[in-house]
């Protein structure tokens, strides 16, 4: 098999994966553990630091902010995600070290950010794990709401009720 048809094929498995995700389910009813809950806020404590499957997470996580189920529980959910450790270098707008592949990602992945604040998502970045990472901070995007600590930030949204999901 050539590389081509091995490339051809990758893509048609990874589409029909997230078609999966993302039709399957359509309905509360469809979710035993969404049964007598009226409303739904949830932090994304999110550091994945790769670019392929950090992409994968954010559009996951704003389908999931969008799916029928969770509308159909709350008719606008509260979602927070926090970036921290190495997916802060993702959010950057310098590229440098980045491959041509990667580079394309990541400019699908500043789409995503700009319409998940569109739809209401608040974004926030961890500051320490921008200062250690050396990101600077005049290169991230407006959309993102600069935190000290994202830590601080994730132990006050859990003691708000905010259920956790990490994306790590």
């Amino acid at each position: 098999m050539n590389l081509r048809s091995k490339q051809i094929i990758t893509v048609f498995l990874f589409s029909m994966m997230f078609l999966l995700v993302v039709v399957a389910p359509v309905a509360s009813e469809d979710y035993a553990s969404l049964k007598g809950i009226s409303s739904v806020n949830t932090i994304f404590d999110f550091r994945d630091g790769i670019p392929e499957r950090a992409l994968v997470h954010l559009k996951l996580v704003h389908e999931t902010y969008m799916d029928k189920a969770i509308r159909a529980v709350a008719d606008k959910p509260e979602f927070v995600v926090v970036f921290m450790d190495s997916s802060v270098k993702l959010l950057s707008k310098n590229r440098a070290g980045f491959s041509a592949e990667h580079k394309k990602m990541l400019k699908e992945f500043d789409q995503v950010i700009t319409a998940m604040s569109k739809d209401g998502i608040r974004l926030e970045i961890c500051m320490f794990a921008v200062n250690i990472t050396g990101v600077d901070p005049s290169s991230l995007p407006r959309e993102l709401i600069h935190v000290p600590n994202g830590w601080i930030a994730s132990i006050g949204y859990q003691e708000k009720g905010y259920s956790l999901v990490p994306v790590y």
